[in-house]
């Protein structure tokens, strides 16, 4: 038998059941301060009450300027964001998990895209946005970018890499093309301005690092308890 064939066998098991690898977990730790940050920057310096602020005024116009363009395109991508298309990508996701029988990504599917989606509309949206007096952050791009920020640690280091690597990178750069796309249409047609997408894409980011780094935590406890030995 091949080691590591059946996942049981020695070797860097352990590691590779890790949704963020090693080498990854200081930049996700990074990354998620920085949505963090970015969130509450654009939520409250540049958003509200200078409406428009002078991040919209300077982007908002080009977006929709570009893009009215192709208004066959605008008709439909918008959708893509909403709630049955959203739901059904993150079965999507869960049942591939299932598939190859990686629990923990299933697991991340379940929890983090739902979770990021309620905490835009169940609470910052109605705290934050009422507050500035814009619907901030976009739910579109929260929960798109949660689907993308889902895609890419799931390919970041799986179990079976049957995939080679440049495959999958390119197929977590479709996945943000399309979270960005559906995030800029939001703008185009005048649904969202500029520092609600953005705050949209910082909340779903995070919400999906944190997800995957606290999954991990929770492995390596178990991992460790099982570790321990028995006591007499």
């Amino acid at each position: 038998m091949q080691p590591g064939a059946l996942g049981g066998a020695s070797g860097p098991r352990p590691s590779a059941r890790r949704l963020v690898p090693g080498p990854l977990r200081r930049p996700a730790v990074a990354l998620l301060a920085a949505c963090v940050l970015l969130t509450a920057v654009v939520g409250i310096r540049f958003a509200g009450y200078r409406l428009p602020g002078w991040l919209d005024a300077a982007f908002g116009p080009r977006i929709q300027a570009h893009l009215g363009r192709f208004p066959d395109l605008l008709n439909w991508l918008p959708d893509v964001g909403t709630l049955g298309p959203v739901t059904m990508m993150t079965l999507a996701l869960v049942l591939a998990c299932a598939a190859a029988r990686r629990w923990s990504g299933a697991a991340l599917a379940v929890v983090a895209v739902p979770l990021a989606v309620g905490l835009t509309e169940y609470v910052l949206k109605p705290s934050v946005g009422q507050a500035i007096g814009q619907s901030f952050p976009s739910g579109h791009a929260t929960s798109m970018f949660a689907l993308a920020a889902t895609c890419a640690v799931l390919l970041a280091d799986p179990p079976r890499r049957r995939v080679p690597g440049g495959v999958r990178l390119l197929l977590a750069l479709a996945a943000l093309g399309l979270a960005v796309a559906v995030a800029v249409a939001m703008v185009a047609i005048g649904a969202h301005v500029f520092t609600d997408a953005v705050g949209g894409a910082a909340v779903g980011t995070a919400v999906v690092l944190a997800c995957a780094l606290t999954l991990d935590l929770l492995a390596s406890a178990v991992d460790a308890r099982r570790r321990e030995p028995a006591l007499p």
